[in-house]
């Protein structure tokens, strides 16, 4: 077999915050894959970045009051907890700030500029008044001009995908400010898309069998569409920012830096590079061998940019085009609800291992949902549960645990020859080994596992005919249970062997166990054999707990649903427009009642005009009775997103007032209208 030579990389996430679970599923999914290439004997670079470039890190680093590189290198030294703790193993990782890239994106510039493939043109570009600064895409808001879908960026809709220029947005406001920016003059910097050139590679590029899934296929189709009077296409894109702004100078170009956009992708290259200079190689030899595969996975939210600006840019600039892009959809919870922070749903990948919950789990379930295509997968409590206790406990250890016991205390930790019978088992399972790692190739981990499990079956399938409990009770039988039991722990080896991708921290105290080298694909045409002695078996996971699985769903209890502030300072000012977005209603507490197995929470009935009861979770257990509210009127903000709780759904919030030294001076009040006042009426 051919060695390949393959350099792999994933999405950089932007410097703002830390990891959320989006991110880990992405970098699982890179991972599972370049260990498995590893185990075919292939060379692999699996390399990452922090995208450290941009005006909100700017603006955030200015409100933190740290320089930018500082607050970037914050980011970064959070990253390693979660890298860790996933079992997920970058050979790099870098910055875009680092001076790899800053050389790599000037050089690329220029290259782009020499191909006639970089113009200048005077543009109205938004300015915030009173922030006195021209506004990042990011920075601007409004609704979509295709589907009218409110408070979208300034460059691409989330609702329906469409991507745009910020002065197409309808009713913009600022992000910083609120306030309505006003349109000023500016000279940018633009790679020529739209050019003729351009369409007719990527044309080719993008249709290149293996380039793209199906479906990424047909949505780039839509973006090279042009209607019956030629308009709509490929446009050129902005490249520049103006100062102030963090970012890569543009060369010959005083104030202007380049787009993240643009040095983002290229800090792919860059991460490699500044790896490979650790490592004493050269850079450009590497990456100039025809021999050499790129690949990139990504989320879908970005397949614009990767899969036209960024192979555009490098085969125009007389670089190597990525062989494919992989594109994967979104992450929901429990039946499709969208990940939010601020209504606190959704999987914190810290507080999973900070309750001590097997990362390895949440490897084989997201596997086991992933496959080769762009598709949304979901994370259900009840089924994750399922699979870890019935596919890896149940099925996988249990062939382990069935039959190490024995050979240690009856036959001295050696295993015999495998007779015809198990030889014929160990056969199946090896036959499906280029089945196996085909799927895991093409990235259908689900298919890959379920192929494993049906596997795992059979061998427990070969336990409950041969019982080897009931043989060990019968005398002359001794030669047959140690048959027996060599040909469950040979199969699973293999089954190990088949899963190592997956789970490699327990692949390695399989190794230890088994008393074998690392396990790799070609090891699994060999046998252990007569005589090979194994360890004394310990268990090797344990089963998912449901009181595990309600700790890590449940968001932290709500002291108060809302303060009014009192005795703190005035939070930072807002513009009517803000406020407005806010819908206060007159509300009456039909019902009031303890929240079983919460000593802070009541749960109120509300009849806020609608025709019908809301139901509210309020922090006010510690000062008021339920019997005390039924009957009163209250402030009820009527548009925040239902959220799910572990004791139900909460239809909005209560307004309750407290003093901001509870110790000093306790007690919450909730707001009660004046008389007159009747349910649904609005507060202006």
């Amino acid at each position: 077999m051919t060695q390949r030579r393959i350099f792999v990389t994933t999405a950089l996430p932007y410097a703002n915050g830390n990891f959320h679970i989006g991110h880990i599923m992405e970098y699982i999914q890179a991972d599972i894959w370049v260990r498995f290439q590893r185990m075919m004997g292939h060379e692999v670079n699996f390399v990452g970045a922090d995208d450290a470039h941009g005006a909100p890190i700017m603006i955030a680093a200015q409100k933190a009051g740290i320089t930018p590189q500082q607050f970037v290198a914050n980011i970064a030294a959070g990253r390693k907890p979660y890298l860790d703790g996933f079992n997920i193993a970058f050979d790099n990782w870098h910055s875009t700030d680092g001076p790899e890239n800053h050389e790599l994106a000037q050089a690329i510039y220029k290259d782009l500029k020499a191909a006639g493939l970089i113009s200048t043109k005077v543009i109205e570009q938004f300015f915030d008044p009173e922030k006195g600064m021209f506004l990042p895409d990011r920075f601007i808001k409004g609704e979509c001009p295709k589907c009218g879908a409110k408070d979208q960026y300034g460059d691409s809709c989330e609702a329906c995908g469409a991507v745009y220029s910020p002065t197409e947005l309808k009713n913009p406001y600022s992000a910083l400010s609120g306030a309505t920016p006003i349109l000023k003059n500016s000279e940018h910097y633009f790679f020529s898309l739209s050019d003729p050139r351009c369409a007719q590679f990527l044309e080719v590029w993008t249709h290149q069998e293996g380039r793209l899934q199906p479906e990424v296929l047909n949505k780039i189709k839509e973006w090279f569409a042009k209607d019956d009077e030629g308009k709509g296409g490929l446009g050129d894109w902005d490249i520049s920012r103006d100062a102030p702004y963090f970012g890569i100078e543009i060369p010959d170009a005083p104030g202007k830096y380049f787009y993240v956009w643009l040095d983002a992708p290229i800090g792919y290259l860059a991460s490699l590079k500044n790896y490979l200079g650790k490592k004493g190689l050269d850079y450009e030899k590497y990456i100039n061998d025809p021999a050499v595969e790129q690949y990139h996975f990504i989320g879908k939210d970005i397949t614009y940019f990767h899969t036209l600006f960024w192979p555009a840019m490098l085969h125009f600039s007389g670089r190597k085009t990525p062989d494919a892009i992989f594109v994967h959809g979104f992450l929901t919870v429990n039946n499709g609800e969208k990940m939010s922070k601020s209504r606190g749903t959704g999987l914190d990948p810290l507080k999973y291992l900070s309750l001590g919950m097997n990362p390895e789990w949440l490897r084989y379930y997201l596997a086991a949902k992933l496959n080769g295509r762009n598709e949304d997968i979901d994370f259900n409590s009840e089924d994750f549960m399922l699979r870890v206790n019935s596919d890896l406990v149940g099925k996988f250890i249990n062939i382990a645990s069935r039959a190490a016991g024995f050979i240690h205390k009856r036959f001295a930790g050696q295993l015999s020859a495998v007779s015809t019978d198990g030889q014929t088992l160990l056969d199946l399972l090896k036959a499906s080994s280029s089945l196996v790692s085909g799927l895991y190739d093409s990235r259908d981990y689900a298919k890959a596992l379920r192929e494993v499990m049906r596997l795992a079956d059979r061998v427990n399938e070969y336990v409950d005919q041969n019982k080897p409990w009931e043989l060990a009770k019968k005398e002359g039988m001794d030669a047959r249970l140690q048959d027996v039991c060599t040909t469950c722990i040979e199969a699973f080896r293999l089954l190990s062997i088949y899963l190592k991708p997956v789970l490699p921290h327990l692949a390695s105290q399989v190794e230890k166990f088994l008393k074998v080298g690392s396990l790799n694909w070609q090891s699994a045409e060999q046998v252990l054999g007569a005589g090979h002695e194994i360890g004394q078996y310990q268990h090797l996971m344990q089963r998912v707990e449901e009181k595990q699985l309600d700790a890590l769903l449940t968001p932290p209890e709500p002291v108060v649903e809302a303060l009014i502030p009192g005795g703190e300072a005035i939070a930072p000012t807002i513009t009517i427009d803000d406020f407005a977005k806010i819908d206060l209603r007159i509300a009456k507490i039909v019902d009031c009642k303890a929240v079983e197995g919460s000593t802070k929470l009541l749960q109120l009935s509300l009849d806020a005009g609608e025709g019908r009861l809301r139901n509210v979770f309020s922090g006010i257990a510690s000062c008021y009775k339920p019997e005390d509210l039924v009957g009163k009127l209250t402030v009820l903000v009527a548009n925040l997103a239902p959220r799910k709780m572990k004791f139900g759904i909460s239809e909005g919030m209560v307004l309750a007032a407290s003093h901001a030294d509870e110790k000093a001076q306790p007690g919450i009040y909730i707001l009660e209208p004046v008389a007159g006042a009747t349910p649904g009426m609005r507060i202006h």
